[in-house]
C-alpha cells in the first residue's frame, strides 16, 4: 500500500498530526529519533515546527524526511 500525507502539523512534546491521502488523521511521536543523526537538528523547535510536506512525505528546512510508510507504520490513529 502506498501511504502519501497530504497534511501535517507539529504539536506539543514533539509530536506530529498526519492526515494521509486516504484521509486517516495520524500522531507521530517524534522522540524515539531526536537522538539520532540529521534528527538531532529538530530538538530545535524552530526547526522541528519547520516541518512541511514535500512530494508524498514531509521534510524540514534542514533536509531531514522520513519515509511516509514508516510515518503511517508507527504512528496511531486518531480517532
Amino acid at each position: 500500500m502506498y501511504y502519501a500525507i497530504k497534511s501535517v502539523k507539529p504539536i506539543d512534546n514533539y509530536n506530529l498530526i498526519l492526515i494521509f491521502e486516504n484521509g486517516e488523521k495520524r500522531q507521530f511521536d517524534m522522540n524515539p529519533y531526536l537522538s539520532k543523526g540529521i534528527f538531532q537538528e529538530l530538538k530545535d523547535i524552530s526547526i522541528f515546527n519547520s516541518v512541511r510536506i514535500s512530494f508524498d512525505t514531509i521534510e524540514w528546512n534542514n533536509d531531514a524526511d522520513l519515509d511516509p510508510e514508516i510515518l503511517y507504520k508507527y504512528s496511531k490513529k486518531i480517532i
